[in-house]
């Protein structure tokens, strides 16, 4: 139990709360109300198999920039706790797990999972090439959205796509107030980040625009895709969330604070959107 409880904690299972509360709203507006619900057990288990795999891979090729890394020295991989046989397991069970959930959905799920797939192995290795890491890694959560909508629509749409951009733009945000907290160690390290590359001000200038445009592509994913009223309350506590963050990274607070505070702010957000997403139909 103790090897379990340590394999969730590395992979961080909580954060699937991103990307799942997306998948639903996306489920929700392709069925346009509550889609059935043996197809959202699917989209669950789609969402938590590619969770795991991307996690997994991540620290897995991560383990020995993870040891060099004050930070993150403690992680099971950099101290051995866990072997890295353990998460290449992993990695491989999370992606049939999704292949499974994809091919009950339908077939055009089935059709772009090795596109899913290769942007889950790929992420990891970004950092090693490009500060544009933390878009491959917002694709990576906008893919949830999009294939739920395809999952339950069986077609790719306006509203599908910009509901994934959305979601793309918004996670690469946070990212990026993330890698704030290692702006020396990627650069001894020659690790690509964009505060690393650009400075730290970008790092507290550039995410407020992208959840702005977030605001936006949201606003339209729900127009075209015919959301009820409530649905816009959602998108308006994207304002909330906006100007929360803005005073955080204003406010010259030690920056490990700032990313606690950003990750429950914005958990929180996704919850409350898909609950006025849902209200708009009920």
């Amino acid at each position: 139990m103790k090897a379990i409880g340590l394999f969730l904690r590395e992979i961080r299972i909580e954060h699937t709360l991103f990307a799942l509360p997306f998948a639903y709203v996306g489920a929700i507006l392709a069925a346009r109300g509550i889609p059935p619900v043996g197809a959202l057990g699917w989209i669950t288990l789609a969402v938590v198999g590619a969770r795991t795999a991307a996690m997994a891979a991540n620290r897995f090729l991560d383990r020995e920039i993870d040891s060099r890394n004050p930070r993150t020295a403690r992680r099971a991989l950099a101290t051995g706790d866990l072997s890295p046989g353990t998460m290449l397991w992993a990695s491989a069970a999370g992606l049939a797990l999704l292949l499974w959930a994809a091919w009950m959905l339908n077939p055009l799920c089935l059709k772009l999972v090795p596109i899913a797939a290769l942007l889950l192995l790929v992420y990891p290795l970004c950092k090693r090439f490009t500060w544009m890491t933390h878009f491959v890694l917002g694709a990576v959560d906008g893919l949830a959205p999009l294939g739920a909508y395809i999952g339950i629509a069986g077609r790719v749409t306006l509203p599908a796509l910009l509901l994934f951009a959305a979601v793309t733009i918004w996670v690469a945000g946070f990212d990026i107030i993330y890698a704030l907290m290692d702006v020396g160690v990627d650069r001894a390290q020659g690790i690509r980040s964009l505060p690393a590359r650009f400075g730290e001000a970008s790092g507290r200038v550039l995410p407020i625009a992208l959840h702005a445009g977030m605001l936006l592509l949201l606003a339209g994913a729900g127009i075209l895709g015919g959301a009820g009223r409530t649905y816009f309350l959602g998108v308006l506590s994207v304002a909330i969330l906006i100007i929360y963050e803005e005073r955080l990274l204003r406010s010259g607070d030690n920056i490990f604070v700032v990313n606690e505070r950003v990750f429950i702010s914005n958990m929180t957000f996704s919850v409350v959107f898909l609950i006025t997403t849902l209200g708009g139909y009920a």
